[in-house]
């Protein structure tokens, strides 16, 4: 049995749950811990802060790391939450599938992924940069295999307080697990979650094996798109939770 299988106990299913926010092309420890739950809520509720990976991710180049970005409109928006962010240059997508295409070419599994991840680039036309890390997870997630549930906390109900919202919102899924990131441990307040029943775990991410990649040296936290067109079917064996 797996770690995403629900476990019945007398007649209480567990159900375990992750909330963070999208991402665009995330790496992938997102999508490990995506496949770790029953159930992944995509936090665009928050705010939409600058230079994080909400827009943005990297991929390998001769030259080293180079980014890729979503341009969106920002400015005098201080407080804008990840789902009212609206992409500014409709040509962004072909100056990423370009990049990619420039990069990729010559990776082992280009050629059996180039069509679908072309099909999803091309018709990238949403005007909302939450919408288009929708698309491209759950595109991913089907290439991976992972069939986990997708939500939105706009479809929850929320509460004010960084603990407190999660756990409020852990309630309403019916959570009897909150699964997490490792940086989380500096802030979540377990108490919270204890006094509800809902355990916490935390993934970990520094056990990962290497892969063959292109341009050395190894990077592990590049955009996943790296790991499927380096090793392609055997994808899942380069992550944790499969």
């Amino acid at each position: 049995m797996t770690i995403r299988d629900r476990i019945t106990v007398g007649c209480a299913a567990r159900k375990s749950v992750a909330i963070v926010q999208s991402s665009y092309i995330p790496w992938k420890g997102y999508f490990d811990l995506i496949n770790s739950v029953d159930e992944f809520v995509m936090f665009d509720d928050a705010q939409y802060t600058h230079r994080s990976w909400r827009n943005r991710n990297t991929i390998k180049t001769p030259r080293g790391p180079m980014w890729l970005t979503i341009p969106v409109v920002s400015s005098n928006r201080r407080f804008q939450k990840i789902r009212e962010t609206v992409i500014s240059d409709p040509g962004w997508n072909s100056r990423h599938w370009k990049s990619i295409c420039h990069n990729y070419s010559r990776a082992t599994y280009f050629g059996s992924y180039k069509g679908r991840f072309e099909n999803l680039y091309a018709g990238l036309s949403e005007e909302f940069l939450s919408q288009v890390n929708y698309r491209l997870i759950t595109a991913i997630c089907d290439i991976l295999g992972i069939t986990t549930k997708l939500s939105w906390s706009m479809d929850y109900d929320l509460v004010d307080g960084k603990t407190e919202r999660l756990v409020h919102l852990c309630k309403q899924v019916g959570a009897t697990e909150y699964v997490s990131g490792p940086t989380a441990k500096s802030y979540i307040d377990e108490r919270l979650f204890e006094r509800e029943r809902i355990s916490v775990r935390y993934m970990e991410y520094s056990e990962y094996p290497v892969y063959t990649q292109r341009f050395p040296p190894f990077e592990h936290r590049v955009s996943i798109i790296d790991l499927i067109f380096n090793t392609g079917p055997h994808a899942t064996k380069y992550m944790g939770s499969f």
